[in-house]
């Protein structure tokens, strides 16, 4: 059996050219990153804003496990499957982060037949936009010890800078520094930290910015610390958001790319949705529904995490509203959730499915329900899964008012998901009862509240009552509009990482806050979340390679 890179690297890729022009954009319009991939410009970006919008199909999952799911691969797999059945889509996916690459997942392209091109340069540096925002970053950090080194006219209180530097990579060792030792001239000593790039505020204005004007507002707007009397001291204090802007501008332009089977697909973004909002670029979506019948999107993670924050966050600020909802599940991953170890997951136990099930039924749940959006669970196939098991599987969620559907993407290509692309259709043509889980004018604390009770299953929420004050300083200081970022473990619906299927009458506890002032959003830090991840005992950089001829090898 082939590996996912090297069936990428067997595969036929078109010039980017060809797939520009089945959609209609001409040659002068794209920015070219040699032959298979490009960025779009936002001058025919901007002229495509008459058209007529097509129809969004948001992809989300179960709660992940070890066992996998295979969001992205469904994400793809679907977009070819509808392309496959005569309908003109697009896919719109996140950027990997290097870290995940390097550390747990060793790629996020797709998997199988069901992939995105060039797979190598995707997982990899791509077209550099990770690196344009971390610059941008870390040159606001670098503003902010500059102006405190010479003179500090804007009387920052150095135990309240809250701006951290970022690298896109994982790294527990930056999570808490200390910065500028050696002496004066090297600035003031002080408490620092890195975030990893994908957690940044810049990277969540980036994926929000619908312009370049929008997007030099939004850095303006970002709060970077406190003077001694708690007045905010904002980028803009520091004239900084014409360099930063400078640096992203050009990363801004959406990607052009395409999947194994040559169909277009813009990745561009790349927020974490376990500790930012986990969505891709809303330039990006926008663009594709102009140009697309039909757009496939995912959100990060489970449907607790990503598409909570696509609604309540990309939705309401961006003003798009999703079709249909794919929830993609597999039998192995629902039987982890049922208490069974990831060794024995392949083996038929109908028990544990049934056990497991209700993960599922929570978020089909919370789509149907709270989200007022319908939806089809789409079962990514393995070859392990029995047919006692897809009945039962199948009985139940049909009592939820839910359709479960096989698909044989990852196998198959785009003709194994043609059943999910066809119903999918269907569901685009039903009424919509689309609807955000809390209303604008309701104060952080209840937003947070209702996200944990109606999402999550929670009794309550709990905070020391310093974290209670800060959060009621930004409810007061005129923050208290902004919707709310959870930033939580991805494996549970608890703040327990071990907590697995549907727990419930828990405490979700809020451990910080951070202002986001730029993205307009709250974040409230839940558990023991961290928003720079570590590498785990054998990272998958120990299985990467490259021959003498520069072929990768072991890349997911």
């Amino acid at each position: 059996m082939l590996s996912d890179i090297e069936i990428a690297q067997k595969a036929t890729i078109k010039k980017i050219y060809d797939i520009a022009d089945g959609l209609g954009i001409p040659q002068d319009a794209l920015v070219p990153y040699g032959h298979y991939k490009a960025k779009v410009s936002l001058q025919y970006v901007d002229s495509l804003k008459h058209k007529k919008n097509g129809k969004l199909i948001l992809v989300t999952a179960i709660s992940p496990t070890p066992a996998g799911e295979g969001k992205t691969t469904t994400t793809v797999g679907l977009g070819d499957a509808l392309n496959h059945i005569g309908k003109k889509a697009i896919v719109c996916l996140r950027e990997p982060s290097l870290g995940p690459v390097f550390g747990m997942k060793g790629g996020a392209a797709g998997g199988g037949y069901a992939q995105v091109m060039p797979m190598e340069d995707i997982n990899l540096h791509f077209t550099g936009d990770f690196s344009a925002i971390a610059l941008a970053n870390n040159l606001l950090a670098a503003l902010i010890d500059n102006h405190i080194n010479h003179g500090n006219e804007l009387a920052f209180d150095v135990r309240r800078v809250t701006w951290k530097r970022v690298m896109d990579m994982n790294d527990r060792a930056l999570r808490n520094i200390t910065v500028a030792l050696g002496g004066p001239e090297n600035g003031y000593p002080r408490q620092d930290g890195f975030d990893i790039v994908v957690a940044s505020e810049i990277m969540a204005i980036f994926c929000l910015a619908t312009s370049l004007k929008d997007l030099k507002a939004r850095i303006a707007s970002i709060v970077v610390g406190y003077t001694k009397d708690l007045k905010p001291i904002r980028a803009k204090d520091l004239n900084a958001q014409g360099a930063m802007t400078a640096l992203l501008k050009d990363a801004l332009l959406p990607n052009l790319v395409q999947t194994l089977e040559n169909n277009p697909a813009f990745i561009h973004g790349g927020p974490f949705a376990n500790i930012a909002h986990g969505c891709n670029s809303v330039i990006a979506t926008q663009t594709a529904l102009k140009l697309g019948d039909y757009v496939v999107t995912e959100a990060g993670f489970g449907a607790d995490l990503g598409a909570e924050k696509f609604i309540n966050i990309k939705c309401r600020k961006s003003g798009l509203r999703p079709d249909a909802v794919v929830i993609v599940a597999t039998l192995r991953a629902l039987k982890f959730h049922g208490g069974v170890d990831v060794k024995a997951v392949s083996g038929e136990n109908l028990a544990a499915l049934e056990k497991g099930i209700v993960n599922l039924e929570r978020h089909v749940h919370n789509v149907m329900h709270n989200f007022g959006l319908p939806c089809v669970v789409s079962v990514n196939h393995r070859t392990h899964d029995t047919e006692d098991e897809l009945a039962l599987l199948m009985s139940r969620v049909s009592k939820l008012g839910c359709k479960v559907v096989v698909a044989k993407h990852w196998a198959d290509g785009g003709k194994g998901a043609t059943e999910v692309a066809q119903h999918v259709v269907e569901l685009c043509e039903e009424p919509s009862n689309f609807k955000f889980v809390y209303p604008d004018n309701m104060p952080l604390w209840d937003k947070m509240k209702t996200i944990a009770t109606k999402i999550y299953g929670a009794s309550d929420i709990a905070a020391s009552n310093k974290i209670r004050n800060q959060i009621q300083k930004l409810q007061d200081g005129g923050y208290g509009h902004y919707p709310v970022c959870v930033a939580k473990t991805q494996y549970s619906f608890s703040t327990d990482a071990t907590l697995k299927g549907a727990p419930s009458d828990h405490v979700v506890t809020i451990r910080e806050v951070r202002l986001a002032a730029g993205a307009e959003f709250v974040v409230m830090v839940c558990g023991d979340m961290m928003t720079m991840p570590g590498l785990p005992l054998v990272p998958s950089a120990a299985a990467i390679d490259v021959d003498d001829n520069g072929t990768v090898s072991g890349l997911f």
